[in-house]
């Protein structure tokens, strides 16, 4: 009897055996299965290759001062680094500045616009980047053009520590971004860093250098041993201090930068009315040297601090150990450290203002808003860090009830008994003293001393101050200067 075998032949392939046809059938599928895979490659792969055909990314400029005209050459010198990392082109397509001559020589191929609320309109306009400054018109713009439909980047700190809590919700029901790294410490990306790089920790305290004005006055005070008023003057001829320096010496510029970082720390509103500013105006050069000889050094910071009674949020001078990275930041520079539960302390140090540096955070967030336009607005970062239903009120702490060490300076007559008052005063307030040094006699008849106490509550060193001052062997003012040892 002759022997048959079963078999058959598909797509010319002869299959013995029914073991073969599963065989060939399970090889085909997954050759189909590999030939998908490399066809949605080579998609992917020629959609990213052809970037440079994708709609261009239309900006609107709000203004061409220092940071505008930095953000024009940035956008023009970089032009073929941005679009190899965004896959688009980025173009200014309108413009709106005071002078129409100066808008033409530096973006000659955008829209001259005289109205602001003209450009914010535009249908050529994608991105409204704000940079008028201020909290008149720059504020019924930037919220005209959320209306509008425009995302938004702005360097405009005073805009948002202010106005913030009506800004960004009304972002999130208009489904825009608004963009604000150069709003804080220029160049420095610590608002990428507080919203994103820093997700999973749980943030406990922020210290920065967020001021180039005073942070050059104070180093210096300490390099020259100059007086304040001296330093300012030199400050205003070098162009780093304004005509008028009182946002930038009293604290108020600092202020709404920590009031803004403060809000993405701790998932809370804008609290800027609650935050204490108190400048450098009044120091006197004896206190940063008698601060340098102990070895410590005094800073402008702003501070924000998440404690059990509520949150810190303070700008004034304050003595920082000389060990410490922060006292080794001078000039002009800026610094920010944040202290988190699972990193522990980080910094970031560079350039806090600048046309360029400012201007290259302006940019960084245009790109930003071009890479997530087109994804679900769930998944977008948050304005605030947190979710908007989880940005919630929290406790601002007045500042009697913070916890500090202090730096007193005291003249006092200097006889027999007067340091025992002092000392007998303070410890009746629970305060605790560190050091106490009598620097010198200022006069045959009046001594200069200095007091390092250990942490105590604000409102008992301020009680202790008051009854020394009440004392007929001390001179009044008596001088107090917060110390932070940055450990925390």
């Amino acid at each position: 009897m002759q022997n048959q075998t079963n078999s058959c032949r598909i797509s010319g392939f002869h299959l013995t055996s029914p073991a073969d046809f599963r065989r060939h059938l399970i090889q085909s599928a997954a050759q189909l299965y590999r030939q998908r895979i490399f066809s949605s490659f080579n998609i992917y792969i020629s959609v990213g290759l052809q970037g440079d055909t994708m709609k261009p990314v239309n900006i609107g400029l709000l203004g061409l001062g220092t940071v505008g005209g930095g953000t024009a050459a940035v956008l023009r010198d970089n032009a073929e680094e941005i679009s190899r990392r965004l896959g688009r082109e980025v173009r200014i397509s309108a413009v709106c500045d005071l002078s129409e001559e100066k808008a033409r020589q530096i973006c000659p191929s955008a829209a001259f616009v005289k109205d602001p609320f003209e450009l914010v309109a535009r249908k050529d306009v994608d991105v409204v980047v704000e940079l008028f400054g201020g909290t008149g018109i720059a504020k019924d713009a930037v919220l005209k053009a959320i209306e509008n439909g425009k995302h938004i980047v702005t360097a405009n700190k005073k805009l948002l520590a202010e106005y913030g809590n009506e800004i960004f919700p009304l972002a999130e029901e208009k489904n825009v971004m608004v963009q604000f790294e150069a709003a804080v410490a220029g160049g420095i990306p610590i608002i990428k860093a507080l919203r994103e790089g820093l997700a999973a920790n749980r943030i406990k305290s922020i210290a920065g250098i967020i001021n180039g004005t005073s942070n050059f006055i104070l180093s210096e005070m300490r390099e020259k041993g100059s007086a304040f008023a001296d330093v300012l003057k030199e400050a205003q001829a070098l162009g780093y201090a304004e005509a008028d320096p009182t946002f930038d010496i009293e604290g108020h510029d600092a202020g709404h930068k920590i009031t803004i970082m403060s809000a993405l720390a701790f998932g809370t509103p804008m609290n800027f009315s609650a935050c204490y500013l108190e400048g450098i105006s009044k120091l006197d050069s004896r206190d940063i040297k008698y601060a340098e000889e102990l070895g410590y050094r005094i800073k402008l910071l702003g501070i924000t601090r998440k404690t059990g009674k509520g949150i810190e949020l303070r700008v004034h001078p304050t003595l920082i150990p000389e060990s410490r990275l922060l006292a080794n930041v001078n000039g002009v520079m800026n610094a920010v450290r944040v202290n988190a539960d699972m990193v522990g302390e980080t910094l970031y140090y560079g350039a806090g203002a600048g046309a360029l540096p400012t201007a290259s955070a302006v940019v960084a967030d245009i790109i930003d808003i071009a890479r997530l336009v087109e994804a679900d607005t769930a998944h977008r970062v948050p304005h605030l860090a947190f979710q908007p239903a989880q940005v919630q009120a929290q406790t601002i702490l007045p500042m009697d009830e913070i916890t500090s060490s202090y730096y007193l300076r005291v003249q006092a007559k200097d006889e027999p008994g007067t340091l025992g008052q002092i000392a007998a005063l303070l410890a009746q307030e629970n305060v605790s003293i560190e050091a106490l040094i009598q620097k010198g006699v200022i006069d045959q008849t009046t001594a200069e001393i200095v007091i390092l106490t250990h942490s105590t509550v604000e409102k008992h060193i301020k009680s202790a101050i008051a009854a020394i001052e009440a004392l007929d062997c001390v001179e009044k003012p008596i001088t107090m200067i917060r110390m932070e040892s940055l450990h925390d």
